[in-house]
């Protein structure tokens, strides 16, 4: 069990078959070039028609929260000297380590995936954005140690959660600020200095190397049919291991969790509480019809017993604080939001709780981008998975129950 107010300890590990993106990976060990090359071999570059036809085959989704194809993502974005490559890897998530994980584990994962589609587009202008320090040294050092990525260029960012959106991340390579534009321009349309841009997360790109390596048919021949493959996640809490953990798809999410019942966070704090993942598995599909998401590939147990009430304001709090204050959703109706949330759980009563409701339907959908609607998702789905506990909280004050506290903050004391 882990018990978690700050950052999450990257553990490389895996569980439930044979490791791919984390292979030759221990704890915190760092694969060189070297090694890398002992495990996987020089890139495999690709025609772009091949690399198209590959990714829809093997049904690629991104791996980062809006999980689109890959595959329709490459075939909008055209060929051109001037087209540009942009791996995201601004992992803003608080709970999320897993792309971090890659950048300093496996460096030369991520830089293979980005040459591969840079070569399909004909082009060499490849970017990597990051937030965090150790994930810079780790690309550096993984471009210096190589003769063929010394075009890649690495930049590093300070921006907030919404600022690791890709068009936010766009805008602050372009010079304005880090956040999403109220017009839903897409990259690859005008994507950076305007041109063109293929862009997804980190774990996308390492996906993509191992594809071009492995070729769709034993791409496939893990995960599940629906979605095949495998997928990172950072597992906090009660779980069987905690950290960064590689699993392949359609697994039952279940297998990861101890017996007991209890709410389980799926997607990070864009995405949903469930009150029992029995019978669910890791796959996009399932979890959307049951209204989740795997979003930043984030799963939350807290311990058996406790009440992740106050978990939940804390980051109902944090999250109004990310406004970029672009629109009135998120400006006015986040701290609105937090306020009614934090009233509830301190005794302010059952009508309370209807108003947070209502205050709640009005935010979602109106926000210049997904913040809004992704916060009211997380603040939303918690009152449904844990109607009990903030029925004794509004009533009471408290439940009787410790406080989880599981969920990271940043700066927040430990």
């Amino acid at each position: 069990m882990t018990n978690l107010t700050d950052e999450p300890t990257a553990i490389a590990t895996y569980i439930h078959g044979a490791p791919r993106l984390l292979a030759g990976t221990t704890g915190d060990r760092r694969v060189d070039h070297t090694l890398h090359l002992s495990l996987h071999g020089d890139p495999v570059l690709r025609r772009r028609s091949w690399l198209t036809d590959a990714l829809r085959g093997a049904r690629l989704l991104g791996r980062g929260g809006a999980a689109f194809p890959v595959a329709t993502k490459l075939e909008a974005v055209p060929s051109s000297a001037t087209t540009q490559v942009l791996v995201n890897g601004s992992e803003s998530e608080p709970a999320s380590f897993k792309d971090r994980t890659l950048m300093t584990s496996v460096p030369h994962l991520v830089l293979d995936g980005a040459l591969v589609v840079a070569h399909a587009l004909g082009t060499h202008h490849v970017t990597v954005v990051v937030h965090d320090s150790d994930a810079v040294d780790s690309l550096q050092r993984a471009i210096r140690e190589r003769s063929d990525a010394s075009g890649v260029r690495v930049v590093h960012t300070h921006g907030g959660f919404v600022g690791g959106e890709i068009r936010a991340a766009i805008s602050g390579l372009n010079g304005a600020i880090a956040r999403p534009p109220g017009r839903r321009v897409l990259p690859h349309v005008a994507g950076i200095a305007g041109r063109p841009t293929f862009a997804s997360n980190v774990e996308t790109f390492a996906q993509i190397a191992l594809l071009a390596r492995l070729g769709p048919v034993d791409f496939m021949r893990t995960g599940s049919n629906a979605e095949p493959g495998t997928v990172l996640l950072t597992m906090l809490g009660d779980v069987r291991q905690p950290g960064v953990v590689e699993v392949p798809l359609g697994i039952p999410i279940a297998t990861l969790l101890p017996r007991e019942p209890g709410p389980v966070l799926l997607g990070g704090y864009h995405g949903s509480w469930v009150r029992d993942v029995d019978g669910l598995p890791l796959e996009r599909g399932a979890l959307a019809a049951v209204g989740a998401t795997l979003g930043a590939g984030v799963i939350v147990r807290p311990p058996t017993g406790t009440c992740p009430v106050e978990d939940v304001v804390r980051v109902a709090r944090w999250l109004a604080d990310q406004s970029t204050g672009q629109c009135g959703p998120c400006f006015f109706g986040l701290p609105a939001i937090a306020d009614d949330l934090e009233s509830l759980a301190h005794g302010g009563g059952l009508e309370r709780l209807t108003a947070l409701r209502r205050r709640l339907g009005l935010v979602t959908g109106r926000g210049a981008c997904a913040h809004p609607d992704g916060a009211a998702r997380f603040v939303g789905s918690a009152l449904d998975a844990m109607a009990e506990n903030f029925q004794a909280h509004a009533i009471h004050g408290d439940c009787g129950r410790a406080h989880s506290y599981v969920l990271p903050i940043p700066g927040a004391a430990s």
